[in-house]
């Protein structure tokens, strides 16, 4: 039985073996013996030492047995300048085929010793099992050379093999003929050097099986628990783990089964799930097979390979099955001879990285070169042979995955040969290569596949020198290989036809290496964990890997970081309009990104997620009364993808409405219902829109306005006129509607209709979630932070302090930290194990300006990364080797901690690893903590336009539009009106007794007198017809201000002079039908003026003119009904038939008359006279016309020159035609085409006797 144990494993193994346990590379002489190198004694000189001190020395234990290995330790040799410093440990069961200790997904490195005396133990992250310890010197010390005493930790370990030859299988009966099993526990240890094969399989007659099997190395686990025949339900569920499995080295394997839920082990590696379908019992008949599948469960076409290699430690529910086969009381029949030892691997493998070669001889002066070798690797492109020729040279290669061999030759003049076979040959499994070159020609076989061997003709025959080069080839000659190293293992190298003796060439009786590990194949598998999150793509070399993250949604080294925004919300924040956005509720966490309608409102923000019920749905009968019609609803996104909307949304409704004619939908209270919805959690709920849970009534129940009163709903009164209850349910724990099951359609001349509406939810609880920190003590706590390998925080802060600690978390000596380091620099400060990292970014700007600023954090085994503001960012590579796995045990403290500068402001939204921490809820039990921040506006009021003002949310803020003459959430959306003929906007100013006047308070506007000494005027207006009046502001005086078109003219009467003052564009015509913008305004005697885009226009009133607005009276728009005198000529000329076409963005001063007009919700002195439909005036982008003009431009043009050429050839007449007329204004598209017709200045000259304009 397998004695692999948790109880304490801690023995001292190595001191208590005699001097002939102990072997190495070599002695510096006989007192610096292996047998001396055991931890604190002193005999002999010591310790041991090696003859020379480089990195090809090691020392070897043999434990006399296989234990198992829990902590190793080391120490110099006694009272010398000897130590070893940094080393490597290799282990086996044979002493051969080493396998190096590995940590954190790296061939592991311990640091060793400083002196001679210090013994430094390391506990070892797993237990190994093996017989020899091998330890191998990396770094010394300076003074001296490789000295070292070393001691290993641990216990006895024992367990019974069997030796699978590919024939046998264990079959393993049950008690009973059928198993109907809950719970399953298997466990088992294998080592093979085949990389397909079943090591165990069971299954039963209604479909349910269980097989784990070898797959190209990685271990494959498939479980059904059970699929019906009609397909709906699928069991299948298949799981991968691991890689290089076939390394001809121990594995263990755990299966933990309950019900549905899985942990499925390999070497450590934990893999949690659940099998698909809803079964949970495992039916197994008869047996359970180990090794393979049993001959009657193979398919007619063969089927899987059965296992070849050894298992130990197998056990089933319980039973120990290897003792139970040695005890022969399993079915071994099937073998041929049953064996209870595992032969020793007769491979020698060799390990190369990018330093390495290996140099062997062969025949010199030959004709022929035969190379044969197997070889694994990650890496796509490497050298595999190099054998100079005479002349000439021939290079075996991995170039892009497939071996490409080059024949160099030279013959007067240089001249290459090249042959290539095979593809995606850097997939980390053995391929065999066989190169051989005879004679005239040169054959290459990949894999042993003779018939897709490739051959090519050699011009000469050619000539060795009999040096072979193997995974590196470094000298600068004229012939070079195109590729010079490789990273990987090879295996049974043949030269020349004979099987290179790889243990001659460890000894150094046979060729020369350099960096070349012998017996021993360290490749690594970095894809395997996978660490590129969210389905990024994994590919690697030899020494590191990379994740391809293009169409995850993810950014980042590991594709850990999502490229999106978290919600609705946080785009407004971004001064997003309304639009379709993708988004990411929990950012890194496992949830995909998904596509949602985001509604902008002032005060709201809308998330809509669409079903794919057609609105007013028929209602079929079902095919089962009983049952009722069932109607499904889909919402192109997972249940989990609404839930995260639902659960952080404030509020939440979905509109739902039941037409009916005879149609019963709730029945009475007590009654059961007729018709009922399904929402979240897959639940029945009983109530319809208006209503709330448990009661059973529809919204005219609840008003008590149904069309019967003795019901509670209008289709329960079962009438034959149509009916209709509708409502909003509004309980979002409840929502969505997934289903609608109506179950009275039935009956003869019973109708239904049905519509739900989209799911509606507005606010983000996570990203408001805010705390405030009022003294420097004052701190949250939270849970560990569980983020061994990867690791991600972000949040928001605002502060007026230059200094404080965000959060902290600690471990024995791991630690994580983000802190602000100074006003203006923010830290991210760590350590995994290899000594603390900092990274720090630097603002341009203060950062304790109490505004909102944005830290982005994130740690993987790759990189670190710090980013402020989405503008800063620094990032920081992971050393090539060391620890990767942060450990933390303290609880997480945001805020002060441990003696740290506490924090002083406010932090919102923190996610740490897509999970949002509710700071809000434990700031209401903390003192000197505060759930909730306010000061919003000093960091979004920007988004606040057009004078918009930005008002302070306990979540948030929002733009208050109502002093300008916009709408929409940031006062961006014009508010304009269509006017028909004889159509008035008529906006009275308060009276004098009014004690708060309009424009109070404000620059420029109206004072409690009503007399202006400067005003501001805006507007924009499109129309065909003239003349007309576009505004006009009367007083109580004979004082005015009008602008009227005809061509456009702004008149202004503030006394002192005979005439109004007017300002006259004659040259350009307005009334061209497009869009056109006007600002006015007045300072004392200087009136500033600006048309659409172009430049502001300076003029100034006559000094005979008043510059006080007297007693401000009344605005008009379209037209002028005033009482008293008004300027005549406004009235024959402009006033009637009045303004037709569009009028928007009105504003006088902070008065807003138009917007006022079509707001009648809202108090004041507008009114309208005539037809006003509210209209967006300003949709039309002039950029538009300029490009249908350019079009326009470029045919007519074409016409033209053809013309005028038929013109030239038909009368070859000279003359010249000039005009300074402005014409075609008319007919302008836009208001930038009608200002170059009409402008003087834009008017051109043809002249046809410059025969040089018509090229």
């Amino acid at each position: 039985m397998c004695t692999l144990t948790s109880k304490r494993c801690d023995e001292v193994l190595a001191t208590p073996l005699p001097y002939s346990a102990f072997s190495s590379s070599s002695i510096l002489g006989a007192d610096f013996g292996a047998g001396y190198a055991k931890l604190n004694r002193r005999v002999g000189n010591g310790g041991w030492s090696p003859l020379d001190s480089d990195r090809y020395r090691w020392l070897q234990v043999d434990l006399r047995g296989r234990k198992q290995i829990t902590a190793i330790a080391t120490q110099g040799r006694y009272s010398s300048s000897d130590w070893t410093k940094q080393y490597r440990l290799l282990y086996s069961d044979t002493g051969s085929n080493w396998r190096p200790y590995r940590q954190d997904g790296n061939i592991w490195t311990f640091s060793g010793n400083w002196n001679s005396e210090r013994a430094v133990r390391h506990e070892l992250q797993y237990t190994i099992v093996g017989r020899y310890l091998r330890f191998i010197p990396l770094e010394w010390s300076e003074e001296g050379r490789i000295g070292l005493r070393v001691e290993a930790y641990g216990c006895a370990y024992w367990a019974d093999v069997i030796n699978f030859d590919g024939q046998g299988v264990i079959s393993y009966r049950f008690r009973q003929k059928k198993m109907k099993i809950l719970k399953d526990v298997i466990s088992l240890r294998f080592k093979t050097s085949k990389g397909d094969g079943v090591l165990l399989h069971g299954e039963g007659q209604q479909g349910d099986y269980l097989t784990l099997e070898l797959r190209r190395a990685k271990l494959v686990l498939q479980i059904n628990l059970g699929s019906n025949q009609y397909g709906s339900i699928q069991g299948h569920t298949s799981v991968s783990s691991g890689s290089l499995l076939d390394d001809d080295h121990w594995h263990s394997v755990l299966i933990e089964r309950y019900r549905r839920s899985v942990n499925f082990t390999l070497d450590q590696h934990t893999q949690s799930f659940r099998t698909n379908g809803e079964f949970d019992h495992l039916d197994l008949d008869y047996e359970i097979s180990f090794g393979g599948m049993p001959v009657s469960a193979k398919p007619s076409s063969g089927g899987p390979q059965n296992f070849v290699g050894c298992m130990e430690g197998i056990h089933y529910n319980g039973d120990n099955i290897t003792n139970l086969a040695r005890r022969k009381r399993v079915d071994t029949s099937s073998f041929r001879n049953l064996t209870y030892t595992c032969p020793v691997s007769q491979t020698f493998p060799a390990f190369f990285n990018s330093t390495s070669t290996l140099q062997l001889p062969g025949q010199s002066e030959a004709d022929t070169v035969s190379v044969s070798l197997q070889f694994r690797t990650w890496s796509p492109s490497g050298l595999l042979l190099f054998t100079p020729l005479m002349p000439g040279g021939v290079e075996l290669s991995l170039v892009e995955g497939k071996v490409v061999v080059h024949i160099y030759i030279s013959q007067g003049k240089n001249a290459r040969v090249d042959i290539s076979s095979g593809s995606g040959l850097n997939d980390g499994q053995w391929h065999s290569v066989h190169f051989l070159a005879l004679e005239s020609f040169a054959m290459l076989t990949i894999n042993g596949d003779e018939t897709s061997s490739v051959r090519a003709s050699l011009p000469i025959q050619i000539r060795t020198i009999g040096d072979y080069y193997f995974g590196g080839y470094f000298p600068r000659t004229d012939l070079s290989p195109s590729q010079r190293s490789f990273q990987g293992c090879m295996q049974l190298i043949h030269v020349d036809g004979e099987l290179v003796d790889l243990h001659a060439v460890e000894k150094g009786m046979l060729g020369s290496f350099e960096n070349v590990s012998l017996d021993m194949c360290a490749i690594i598998d970095r894809c395997v964990p996978n660490h590129c999150e969210h389905g990024g793509r994994c590919s690697q070399t030899g020494d590191t890997f990379k994740c391809s993250c293009d169409g995850t949604g993810y950014t980042g080294a590991t594709c850990h970081t999502s490229v999106y925004e978290q919600s609705c919300e946080e785009y407004k924040h971004l001064g997003r309009t309304s639009d379709s956005y993708w988004i990411d509720p929990d950012g890194s966490g496992p949830l995909e990104p998904f596509k949602v309608s985001c509604n902008m409102m002032e005060d709201k923000v809308w998330t809509t997620l669409v079903n794919d019920l057609p609105p007013q749905s028929a209602v079929s009968s079902g095919s089962d009364p009983a049952q009722g019609t069932v109607l499904r609803l889909n919402y192109s996104m997972t249940t989990d993808q609404v839930n995260a909307i639902t659960s952080s949304a404030e509020h939440c409704e979905q509109y739902v409405a039941y037409a009916c004619r005879m149609s019963r939908l709730l029945n009475s209270p007590d009654g059961s219902p007729y018709t009922w919805w399904v929402g979240r959690g897959n639940e029945k709920h009983f109530y319809w829109g208006g209503s709330g849970p448990g009661i059973q009534k529809c919204a005219c129940g609840i008003e008590r306005n149904c069309t019967d009163p003795n019901y509670y709903c209008n289709c329960d009164a079962d009438q034959r006129q149509w009916r209709e209850d509708a409502g909003v349910l509004m309980y979002k724990d409840h929502l969505p509607v997934t289903q609608v099951i109506v179950g009275d359609t039935q009956r003869s001349g019973s109708e239904a209709k049905l519509t739900v509406g989209p799911l509606r939810c507005q606010g983000d609880r996570n990203y408001w979630n805010a705390a405030s920190f009022n003294t420097p003590a004052s701190y949250l706590h939270f849970p560990t932070f569980r983020g061994e390998t990867s690791a991600d925080i972000s949040f928001y802060f605002k502060t007026s302090s230059s200094y404080g600690v965000f959060l902290e978390n600690m471990g024995n000596n791991d630690f994580i930290r983000l802190e602000l380091k100074s006003a203006y620099m923010v830290s991210f400060s760590f350590d995994v194990g290899n000594g603390p990292v900092e990274l720090t970014v630097r603002s341009l700007t203060p950062l304790n300006d109490d505004q909102w600023h944005r830290v982005e954090a994130e740690r993987n085994v790759k990189e670190a990364v710090l980013r402020l503001d989405k503008q800063h960012r620094e990032v920081r590579a992971a050393p090539p080797q060391g620890h990767t796995q942060l450990q933390l045990y303290s609880q997480l403290f945001v805020g002060a901690s441990g003696g740290q500068r506490g924090f002083l402001g406010c932090i919102r939204s923190l996610k740490m690893n897509g999970v949002t921490l509710d700071l809000e809820e434990r700031a209401k039990v903390t003192p000197g903590v505060k759930p909730g921040c306010s000061g919003h506006c000093s960091s979004y009021g920007m988004h606040c336009q057009n004078g918009g003002k930005c008002v302070e949310k306990y979540n948030g803020y929002s733009c208050d539009c109502s002093l300008t003459a916009f709408d929409g959430p940031f006062c961006t959306d014009d508010v304009g009106g269509y006017f028909e003929s004889g159509t008035m906007v008529r906006y009275d100013f308060m009276s004098d007794s009014t004690s708060a006047p309009v424009g109070k308070g404000v620059s420029g506007a109206l004072g409690v007198e009503g007399n202006l000494t400067q005003e501001e005027l805006s507007f924009s207006f499109s129309t065909s017809h003239a003349p007309s009046v576009l505004v006009y502001i009367s007083s109580k005086t004979q004082d005015y201000l009008a602008v009227v078109l005809r061509t456009l003219q702004i008149r202004y009467s503030l006394g002192g002079l005979k005439e109004p003052f007017t300002i006259s564009l004659d040259h350009r015509n307005m009334a061209n039908g497009q869009p056109h913008s006007v600002n006015i305004s007045r300072q004392e005697r200087l009136i500033q003026l600006q048309l659409d885009h172009y430049p502001t226009v300076s003029y100034s009133l006559p000094d005979a003119s008043d510059t006080v607005f007297n007693l401000v009276k009344t605005i008009f728009l379209g037209k002028v009904f005033e009482t008293g005198q008004i300027d005549p000529v406004l009235i024959e000329r402009y006033n009637s038939p009045g303004f037709v076409g569009c009028l928007s963005r009105v504003q006088f001063n902070r008065i807003a008359p138009l917007k006022a007009a079509l707001r009648p919700a809202i108090p004041s002195t507008a009114s309208i006279q005539g037809v006003l439909v509210e209209s967006n005036c300003a949709a039309f982008e002039c950029c538009v016309c300029l490009c249908l003009i350019c079009i326009i431009a470029v045919v007519i043009f074409t016409i033209l020159c053809t013309l005028v050429f038929l013109v030239r050839h038909m009368f070859r007449h000279k003359g010249s035609y000039h005009t300074n007329e402005a014409k075609g204004a008319e007919s302008a598209d836009c208001a930038d085409a009608a200002i170059i017709v009409n402008d003087p200045a834009f008017t051109e000259t043809i002249d046809e006797s410059k025969k040089e304009w018509f090229i």
